[in-house]
């Protein structure tokens, strides 16, 4: 994105210990709720998001010590913009049948709640066993649409944030920390 404002500065909200904590924690609650749900037979199916989730999803699969199967989708409602334009495309479908499974959608963060929200309608008429979802950050600042969100790592109030899977204009995603950013100017 040329246009985009270059940060100034960032600072360090989380590091990659507090992370590691966070994911422990939220994989022995996802062990205890789906522990007699789900079987050998039955996996639970872990649904992450394309592109920002896909390193909180490996940590977080590791965490879980039921059987589970991942898939992934890929959702945009920025295309390539800072903020969402309200409009969700799906770029790429999962592959895995999700009918009468129990489907943990995993992203990386809940901002505005418009493609949470849009996922969890579009699965829902898939008919899954159990839907809930986990966020790596539940961002409130920008919350345009309630969706309930079954695991949360971090609640952060506000500010553009990146690192581990969060990034701007695709870039810092590979922080192994979660980084607010600070502009001259904010991004629009």
């Amino acid at each position: 994105m040329p246009d985009s404002p270059q940060p100034t500065s960032m600072d360090l909200l989380h590091s990659p210990k507090d992370i590691a904590k966070m994911v422990f924690s939220l994989g022995a609650r996802i062990d205890s709720d789906y522990a007699h749900l789900v079987s050998e037979n039955n996996r639970l199916m872990l649904l992450g998001v394309l592109n920002g989730a896909f390193i909180f999803m490996a940590d977080l699969a590791r965490a879980i010590s039921l059987p589970l199967e991942v898939d992934f989708i890929r959702l945009s409602s920025y295309e390539d913009q800072t903020a969402s334009n309200n409009h969700v495309v799906m770029l790429k479908a999962p592959e895995r049948s999700l009918s009468d499974r129990h489907i943990l959608i995993v992203e990386d963060i809940a901002d505005c709640g418009l493609t949470l929200a849009w996922l969890r309608g579009f699965l829902a008429q898939k008919r899954p066993a159990s839907l809930k979802i986990a966020v790596a950050v539940d961002k409130t600042e920008r919350r345009e649409v309630p969706v309930p969100l079954d695991y949360t790592g971090f609640e952060i109030d506000e500010g553009f944030l990146v690192g581990y899977g969060l990034d701007y204009a695709q870039s810092y995603r590979n922080l192994p920390g979660i980084y607010r950013l600070r502009f001259a100017e904010p991004p629009s």
